[in-house]
């Protein structure tokens, strides 16, 4: 690492570049003309969650036969009585205005014949109410944001930076932090991947936006970057993390071994119309929920997980032939495309599938304004826990949820902003001491312990043994991963899985306590 390490200070600096942190980025540098906003972000600017979101993105717009009432209780059913109802109330009466935005920067959702949106539906969805964009609609919501954002000369952007810390009193005034106690956040410890240096962002705030951690297990639809950094980095600050022991299977990605991340099939594709079948061909969702192929994530994982178990077979079947194909290609241009280039015949072959981590319901607290536990810290996105969700996010909720939140947020810290001062004797990142890893055979070795851990002991079903035989296992990589991280120099590997470790532990932790089956949470030695 270069010791040439410097100070930059900015007005806000934003960690992550998906819906939420663009859209929070967007609106207060149109606002705030004269402030500077950093947004950092570790690959690509477009590469996130959000690039990766097929289904689309819920709002009640056909007023005629849906309303806010049955978003609502949509909401709240699949969220499995865990829900904050006020904050869904809010987020679901907040949508049409924040889709309207969207829209108005360039968003280009789907229409029918008749010109109007062509509303979708999802599992859990009363009514067709998802705005999308063919089955790319996360694609083309990151294309329109980041033309925006990069349209405005108070907006630096900077990729390939990695956020390693947050800045408090720990490093400030060299005090100890406890959770709970009065912790402010001065900016951040950031990698410049390119240069290996370390650079040390100052802000009035920060605005946490990082995303989820779905790469903590061995088969995920999230992309490489999903490495729980956000979650871990305030957990370290001391903020309040809650529900961490949530995680959305998507029950429907593509079955085919040696492919990272798995390819996502949507959704929206049994929201069409597809059938699921087992190994044999038999249908078996009326087996496990009256709304069979519409039931909620959770339930159609599991029904999944339970035949794959009792079957021994690799996968299931998703079978789209009874579709109208036209239509359906139409809709699904990528899925047909994927499928086909792997020879399967989409009118004539069933698609096997197989269950995948998607998303993690809870994170950092947050209340309906965005702000975390730790003063000048706010979050929105998949890295937080918000009450919109409970225990199992409602489809097409999510991009939803991030796009509420950072109005929310920006709406709060503009107010503040005109007080607010830079934060004064922050120091520099020291890095006097380490050496240089060679071993990068150890941080590889880790990072797969880490997601064989997962999968097999805190995943889609889980038990008492499982999750104590996790938290012993876990408790010696973190050991073993503090000691290499103490001693050498940096890399984004080594801290990723740092993070990994963390969200690992911190999931396996908050599994332990639940008692009740509810949810994204399923154990054998609990009751419903």
């Amino acid at each position: 690492m270069k010791h040439e390490n410097k100070i930059i200070t900015t007005d806000f600096l934003v960690i992550g570049s998906g819906i939420a942190g663009l859209t929070f980025a967007l609106k207060t540098a149109t606002r705030l003309k004269e402030a500077i906003v950093t947004v950092i972000t570790k690959d690509e600017q477009s590469e996130s969650n959000t690039k990766y979101a097929q289904g689309g993105i819920a709002s009640v717009y056909n007023k005629t036969v849906d309303s806010f009432e049955q978003h609502i209780t949509d909401t709240l059913i699949a969220g499995d009585g865990l829900c904050d109802e006020d904050v869904v109330k809010m987020v679901v009466e907040d949508a049409p205005d924040r889709l309207q935005e969207l829209i108005d920067w360039g968003t280009k959702f789907d229409k029918n014949e008749k010109g109007k949106y062509d509303l979708g539906r999802e599992g859990g969805h009363s009514q067709n109410r998802i705005l999308h964009h063919t089955d790319i609609t996360g694609a083309e919501i990151e294309r329109a944001l980041l033309a925006q954002v990069n349209a405005l000369p108070n907006i630096k952007f900077l990729t390939h930076h990695y956020a390693i810390d947050l800045i408090t009193e720990h490093q400030v005034k060299k005090k100890k932090t406890k959770r709970n106690s009065k912790v402010s956040c001065y900016g951040a410890y950031v990698l410049d991947i390119k240069k290996s240096k370390v650079i040390t962002f100052v802000s009035k705030f920060t605005v946490l936006a990082s995303g989820g951690n779905g790469q903590v297990y061995e088969t995920t639809t999230n992309p490489t970057v999903a490495t729980g950094d956000g979650i871990a980095i305030a957990y370290r600050a001391k903020a309040e993390i809650s529900e961490m022991e949530f995680i959305q299977f998507h029950p429907t990605a593509l079955y085919n071994p040696g492919e990272y991340p798995a390819f996502l099939i949507s959704e929206a594709v049994r929201g069409f119309g597809a059938k699921l079948r087992d190994f044999n061909g038999n249908y078996f969702m009326h087996k496990y929920d009256e709304r069979e192929e519409l039931a909620s994530r959770d339930i159609v994982a599991r029904a999944i997980d339970n035949e794959l178990k009792k079957s021994g077979k690799p996968h299931v079947y998703l079978d789209c032939t009874q579709l109208d194909m036209k239509k359906f290609v139409a809709h699904f241009p990528n899925i047909s495309e994927k499928c086909a280039s792997l020879n399967i015949d989409v009118a004539k072959d069933y698609i096997p599938v197989v269950p995948a981590s998607h998303y993690i319901c809870g994170g950092v607290n947050v209340n309906k304004k965005g702000k975390t536990s730790i003063k000048k810290l706010y979050a929105c996105g998949e890295v937080t826990r918000t009450g919109l969700h409970g225990g199992n996010r409602l489809a097409s909720n999510s991009l939803l949820e991030g796009l509420v939140f950072a109005h929310n947020a920006f709406e709060t810290i503009s107010k503040k902003y005109n007080k607010a001062k830079f934060p004064k004797d922050v120091p520099e990142w020291n890095d006097v001491g380490v050496i240089k890893n060679m071993e990068q055979i150890l941080i590889t070795h880790d990072r797969n312990e880490v997601k064989t851990i997962m999968t097999n002991y805190v995943g889609i079903v889980r038990s008492n043994e499982r999750l104590k035989r996790a938290e012993k296992k876990l408790r010696v990589l973190y050991e073993d991963n503090k000691r290499l991280y103490d001693n050498s120099e940096l890399s984004v590997d080594l801290c990723e899985l740092r993070n990994l470790i963390t969200t690992a532990y911190l999931i396996t932790q908050f599994s332990k306590k639940r008692t009740v089956n509810c949810g994204g949470f399923y154990s054998l030695d609990c009751l419903k």
